[in-house]
């Protein structure tokens, strides 16, 4: 593939609106062509490999029970209203304030909700937006934050609002490749592919997670659950397989010594690309004291691309407030780190291209389902719908993956847009414009 040449980054008047006759470009910062490629042939030839390493999971006909050990109400798998997770949102609307939430004229209480998607080094345009939203005054306090992938690595920031702005900046405008995670040679490539379980080793990544996520911030989103908001995270379990959501503050605020690193955990399996990144595994248990068993999960985005409750609760424990009185409307969010129209790129004769070209599609394909089915569900609940997305005006792509030049660049096209007056569709993809 050709690489485009360098540009410079742009000022946030000139990202603001497109330029006639001409081509916003962003390079080198995409889902990582090179490692995706690799490990995609990786994939095809390790059909012929017998080599696996040692587990311990539960028995497949009771994995669907299995449980985090001390904290079994943390998190539930997609599909289905789970009990604990009602009664767990159900009981923010007595803990929340007025100040955060209050009623309008009518009495009605409206929620804001932002569900982040995933998109790898795209990340930096789902930061600038939310910055230069704090920028404007008009950034709300949100209910519920949802997260997948590199959502789930900006999700605890955006969570906790605008005094984590420069945490969120610095992350996705700093960050390089081998912040992130580091390829052997191609000796210990073939090695991992004939016994090994990922391509690459994230060992950065868990480092840069361990050095923003401590102490203070598990406290500050503790408090933040306590006074009746939420936050969600999305990982995929390969065992049963489904998509999990993880009560993130619930986990903050449990007073288990094992808490902060059960929340890093998390947020690493959520962003860890299957084949490319090692998975993580979770203990679990099958019930309360009994034999430990290792769960498998990898990257939240492979269940879904973005997210706002995974079905794990019902929108009326929303607009009836929890049974606490008065009505709750949900004003939904959505910022989609990606481009649903890539540019158009010939696709070269060759079994990593063709395959690169097919997952692409594919998860671009999946984005715009999830974007219609929180359209659906917005309307079930009459909720407001709104969703940003990188203009297909701004090229994307190159061979390097986290570059942070280009991650500047595309962070100042997410600011100048929110600074710009927001630029929200109302309808999922195919819909008008905006409003």
């Amino acid at each position: 593939m050709n690489r485009p040449e360098t540009p410079q980054p742009l000022t946030p008047a000139q990202a603001a609106l497109p330029v006639a006759g001409e081509e916003r470009r962003i390079v080198s910062i995409g889902g990582g062509c090179g490692i995706v490629r690799t490990a995609l042939l990786c994939l095809v030839l390790a059909t012929s490999a017998c080599g696996s390493l040692p587990r311990n999971p539960a028995p497949p006909q009771r994995a669907m029970t299995a449980a985090i050990p001390q904290m079994p109400e943390v998190r539930a798998r997609a599909g289905q209203p789970n009990e604990a997770m009602e009664r767990d949102l159900a009981l923010s609307f007595a803990q929340e304030s007025a100040r955060d939430f209050p009623p309008g004229a009518d009495g009605a209480v409206r929620y804001p909700h932002l569900a982040l998607s995933g998109g790898g080094a795209y990340g930096a345009f789902g930061a600038g937006y939310l910055n230069g939203w704090t920028s404007t005054g008009t950034r709300p306090v949100f209910k519920i934050v949802t997260g997948v992938s590199t959502g789930a690595l900006m999700a605890p920031f955006a969570f906790l609002g605008a005094e984590f702005d420069a945490a969120l900046r610095e992350f996705y405008t700093t960050t390089r490749t081998r912040d992130i995670f580091v390829v052997g040679s191609a000796l210990s490539q073939l090695s991992q592919l004939l016994g090994g379980e990922a391509l690459a080793d994230t060992r950065p990544l868990q480092a840069l997670i361990e050095r923003h996520v401590d102490d203070d911030l598990l406290f500050r989103v503790a408090e933040a659950h306590r006074q009746g908001r939420r936050m969600y995270i999305g990982t995929t379990d390969l065992d049963v397989p489904r998509f999990v959501v993880w009560n993130m503050g619930l986990i903050a605020a449990s007073g288990n010594p094992e808490a902060l690193a059960l929340f890093r955990q998390v947020m690493l399996a959520s962003a860890s690309i299957p084949v490319a990144f090692p998975p993580v595994f979770f203990e679990v248990e099958l019930e309360p004291g009994g034999p430990r068993y290792d769960e498998m999960h990898v990257d939240g985005g492979v269940g879904a691309r973005v997210f706002l409750n995974g079905g794990v609760f019902r929108g009326s424990i929303v607009s009836q407030r929890g049974g606490h009185g008065g009505t709750g409307h949900e004003d939904i969010f959505v910022i989609h780190n990606g481009q649903l129209v890539p540019m158009p790129e010939p696709v070269s004769r060759s079994l990593p291209a063709i395959a690169a070209r097919v997952i692409d599609a594919s998860g671009r394909a999946a984005a715009i389902g999830d974007l219609f089915r929180i359209f659906s569900y917005a309307q079930s609940q009459q909720a407001g719908f709104q969703w940003i997305t990188i203009p297909d005006d701004v090229a994307v792509g190159g061979e390097e993956i986290f570059d942070p030049a280009q991650m500047r660049s595309l962070y100042e096209v997410g600011f100048a847009m929110a600074t710009a007056g927001g630029a929200w569709f109302t309808l999922p993809p195919g819909g008008r414009s905006h409003p």
